[in-house]
């Protein structure tokens, strides 16, 4: 089974998309950490956020993996040619250019590749901005997380207010807005809902609300004739 799971950021689809895999005794998969990881890269090499020439060849060669190390906070650790980048991808910094390099075709056509390879033999989570619609467009089920951008910035402030002192909910909020017009409105591969995918907001709803939601649908759709046979 692949189970597809896309949104914007900050809707806590990554939270719930973990908690999933972990409950069902699934592989997970966060395709956003492979942006975010060549992001780093570029950072640290001086390579223009735009030069796809440079950036499609780093994104091919570039090794990411990741595994869930029990004791470690966020348990679910990325790993960037061997470096733990857990954190490192997730800095202000990398959250600021991403989605510039996310935008580029050969970029993403490069990291598709590596989704799929990454998820052979099924039985994952996947989650990011076109899954359902590009890079497994017949997963098994598919669902489109979302909450309201003010209720994305609170969650955000929260997790972030403790690192940093110079933030504020409407200063997130604001570039949560920005974010959200750059993904879907980029040329190449746009965030968007699928058509056939489940649309979940989890605007006032607890992470145990929404994954008993998930999986709800999980259940009815293995009760299916055909399934889980």
């Amino acid at each position: 089974m692949i189970i597809a799971i896309d949104g914007p950021a900050g809707a806590g689809k990554s939270t719930v998309a973990q908690k999933l895999a972990q409950q069902l005794d699934l592989k997970y998969l966060d395709t956003g950490a492979l942006y975010r990881a060549l992001t780093l890269i570029s950072i640290r090499n001086r390579v223009e956020l735009q030069d796809e020439k440079r950036l499609a060849p780093m994104a091919r060669e570039m090794r990411v993996s990741m595994d869930h190390v029990e004791g470690k906070r966020p348990a679910d650790r990325v790993f960037l040619d061997g470096e733990d980048v857990t954190k490192a991808i997730r800095s202000s910094e990398v959250s600021a250019r991403v989605s510039q390099v996310s935008s580029l075709k050969a970029v993403r056509s490069e990291l598709v590749k590596k989704q799929r390879a990454m998820a052979r033999g099924g039985g994952i989570v996947v989650e990011g901005r076109d899954i359902g619609t590009v890079v497994f467009p017949a997963a098994d089920l598919k669902f489109y997380i979302t909450a309201s951008p003010g209720e994305r910035a609170k969650r955000r402030y929260e997790e972030m207010k403790k690192e940093r002192d110079d933030i504020s909910p409407k200063s997130i909020e604001e570039e949560i807005i920005r974010r959200d017009h750059m993904d879907k409105t980029r040329a190449n591969n746009p965030l968007k809902k699928a058509s056939d995918a489940i649309l979940v907001d989890t605007t006032a709803k607890s992470i145990p609300q929404v994954l008993d939601i998930l999986i709800g649908y999980v259940h009815e759709r293995l009760e299916e004739p055909g399934e889980g046979s």
